[in-house]
């Protein structure tokens, strides 16, 4: 391309449309809404007109026709398009976007698959080619009607203008903090410039000032400079600590944000879907946790496959779902999350989980597993990580051939992760896929600790305490710190950093309260250096760091600064606090049994495997009465109630063992399916610790809480 190149502007303005199409027709399939239908006419409009000023037909007739569809709905309160209509929506969109993505080539590149009626390449005119006034003044109208009404909607910018917004402010920042040096360095001058006249006038005696005043006049020098140069100190420590920040924003813009792979994802969701008949929705987090393109990529391309088996294969039909109790509408979820140096991928559906009898026998038809064998429900699951295995009755666009989970697993192992798949049969089924990241960009905390400065990720920092000296050292005796009617385990980070001896004296500081995993810890540090925007790096593999390092992130001196996980720290805090009360072994289990008292049996076996599985032992009640029987024959860790029970229910079980003296020490959960804010709240009355919904019920929370409660 030229310097004359009439599309140089063009392209970045139609993709970023299409783009916002793409998002708003899908918008539109799961939450129709007359906004949605005024959103996507502004956008299409604007690509028309556009496409009509650079001479780009071919798009602005594409777009014409996806107003065309929109307009007949432009006036309905929930407009829902039949299907026929939806499916034109997105052939025009896949084709408008196949368009624009030919115009990046450098020569005329063949009509886009998905355009069949298309000519053999994209034309493209410059402006002053030959064509009528009326037409061209025409399409700048257009254009510029549409960038008009455009303007006056909450179109999202771009994340890397915003990006560039954000490290122009923090450049105007720095460059402000110019100004104090340059007025220092001209009262140094003039300072200067005195001292050499007194000296000049001493020196060939020429002064009749006497002793009393030279001593005078030099010690008002001396403090003019002493005052300067702690001005200038100041000023300096702040651009130093402004221009970090600008480093670590200028490396950020090299990363993208995970968000950037849902749309792909979403459109596969509801391409799937459409072809198996089912209602499915798509459902994401974590977009703004950003991280190294090819990295990206490469994982986009494997949970393509990971969401169309989760639809194809998980996602029931409508009247199957209704007859189990479930909504008509299934849900497929894609959520991101940074652990530390790692990056969790996690694909959840609602469906039937994974059919475990299909699978065994496509496992012995394929020769992977023997006859007789039985490998147990998850050694069943893991099977599906070998590939080739396929419980689909037969080969279509987008199931059969058992090579999704292939995909997944090959990524995995070239980027150095792993993949895991969990099955809750009849419930759904989560795939998760964990892989170091290289590069991240993350806001931390400085801290310092011991005589070392590091950072901590500050997504998990929930608040600082200061702390005074008597309560720094109670806090490292006990390794542990009573905060806000919970008492929460206590590390020193220079005894984890292993920056001063363990012996060493404690002094007044600060309590860094961190959060990760549900689980909340203290951490105890110096004194606290400000907040940096940074790209974090492995540690080389030469280099085993402790588990409370994560990576390392560059200074601006160019020296290395440690990066603190927070997983690890509060591993390690809760490590310290088991030892300091006496445990034979930092990492083992909980020895105290938990009682769980429910009528329903299915209940009761699901949380005794939940909490077996997390090293905890187990006695059942199928009721109040005889949960509160067991409770005085035996010393339990902790209570698991349901509420609603023949006899005495839940309330009333948490209320009378609060009332026994011999059991009112023992901690309890009520899980149940009643979610009213009166219900919590007569929990708390009774004496709950916690309260947790049976509809939201989520192994993870419950296993926090017990965390908590059994420290």
């Amino acid at each position: 391309m030229g310097e004359r190149d009439p599309l140089r502007y063009f392209r970045i303005e139609a993709k970023e449309l299409v783009d916002q199409i793409s998002a708003g027709v899908l918008d539109l399939d799961q939450q129709p809404g007359a906004d949605v239908v005024a959103r996507l006419l502004r956008f299409a409009h604007t690509l028309k007109g556009a496409a009509r000023v650079v001479k780009q037909p071919e798009i602005a007739d594409r777009a014409h026709e996806f107003e065309e569809v929109l307009v007949p709905h432009r006036d309905e309160a929930v407009p829902a398009l039949p299907a026929d209509q939806m499916r034109e929506l997105l052939r025009l969109n896949d084709e408008i976007s196949a368009y624009v993505d030919s115009l990046s080539a450098p020569a005329a590149e063949p009509a886009p698959p998905s355009a069949p009626a298309a000519p053999e390449h994209v034309r493209t005119v410059p402006l002053n080619a030959p064509d009528t006034q009326a037409q061209v003044d025409q399409a700048h109208e257009d254009a510029e009607l549409a960038r008009g009404a455009d303007a006056a909607s909450d179109r999202p910018e771009r994340a890397a203008t915003a990006d560039l917004d954000e490290l122009l402010d923090a450049i105007s920042e720095a460059s402000a903090r110019i100004a104090p040096l340059r007025d220092g360095n001209r009262t140094l001058g003039r300072l200067h410039r005195k001292v050499e006249t007194l000296g000049e006038r001493m020196r060939v005696g020429r002064t009749t000032v006497s002793d009393a005043t030279a001593r005078t006049s030099v010690r008002r020098l001396a403090g003019e400079l002493g005052a300067l140069g702690r001005r200038l100190t100041d000023a300096v420590d702040q651009v130093e600590r402004e221009l970090d920040e600008v480093r670590g924003r200028a490396e950020g813009l090299r990363l993208v944000p995970a968000g950037s792979i849902f749309t792909a994802l979403r459109r596969a969701v509801r391409d799937a879907a459409d072809a198996e008949g089912k209602r499915v929705r798509f459902q994401a987090t974590g977009a703004d946790v950003r991280m190294g393109p090819n990295l990206l990529n490469l994982i986009s391309g494997a949970f393509l496959h990971v969401v169309r088996n989760a639809v194809v294969h998980g996602i029931e039909p409508e009247e199957q779902r209704v007859a189990a109790g479930k909504p008509a509408e299934g849900t497929v979820g894609v959520h991101v999350e940074r652990r530390g140096r790692y990056a969790e991928f996690r694909c959840v559906d609602d469906g039937r989980g994974f059919d475990l009898a299909a699978l065994r026998r496509t496992a012995e038809e394929r020769g992977l597993l023997a006859p007789g064998v039985n490998p147990g429900p998850q050694g069943l699951i893991d099977l599906v990580l070998h590939g080739g295995i396929s419980t689909a009755p037969g080969v279509t666009e987008v199931a059969g051939r058992g090579i999704g989970m292939d995909v997944a697993r090959d990524v995995a192992l070239q980027l150095g992760g792993e993949v895991t798949i969990a099955n809750r049969p009849g419930q759904g089924a989560t795939v998760r896929l964990v892989v170091p990241l290289t590069l991240l960009s993350m806001n931390g905390l400085i801290v310092e600790s011991g005589g070392t400065t590091v950072t901590m990720p500050l997504d998990a920092v929930r608040r600082c305490v200061r702390l005074a000296a008597d309560e720094m050292a109670a806090a490292t005796a006990s390794a542990r710190l009573a905060h806000e009617r919970e008492v929460l385990p206590f590390l020193p980070l220079a005894q984890a950093l292993q920056a001063v001896p363990a012996e060493a004296e404690p002094r007044s500081g600060v309590a860094v309260v961190l959060a990760a995993d549900r689980d909340t810890v203290a951490i105890g540090v110096d004194r606290l250096a400000g907040i940096s925007t940074l790209v974090a790096r492995p540690l080389p593999d030469l280099a085993p760091a402790a588990p409370v390092i994560a990576s390392v992130s560059i200074d601006l001196d160019g020296n290395p600064r440690l990066v603190l996980d927070a997983h690890g720290l509060v591993a390690e805090a809760r490590q310290e606090s088991s030892t300091a009360r006496g445990d034979t072994s930092a990492s083992a289990k909980p020895r105290m049994p938990i009682l769980v008292v429910d009528d329903s049996l299915t209940t009761r076996m699901l949380e005794r495997s939940i909490l077996e599985s997390a090293g905890y032992e187990v006695d059942l009640a199928a009721s109040g009465e005889e949960g509160l029987e067991r409770a005085r024959s035996r010393e339990y860790g902790l209570y698991l109630s349901d509420i609603d029970m023949p006899g005495i229910d839940g309330f009333t079980f948490v209320a009378r063992a609060k009332a026994d003296p011999q059991l009112a020490h023992v901690p309890a959960i009520l899980v149940s399916s009643r979610a009213s804010a009166e219900d919590k709240r007569r929990g708390t009355e009774a004496g709950a610790a916690a309260y947790v919904i049976k509809g939201e019920f989520n192994q993870e929370e419950l296993l926090a809480h017990i965390r908590r409660l059994i420290l």
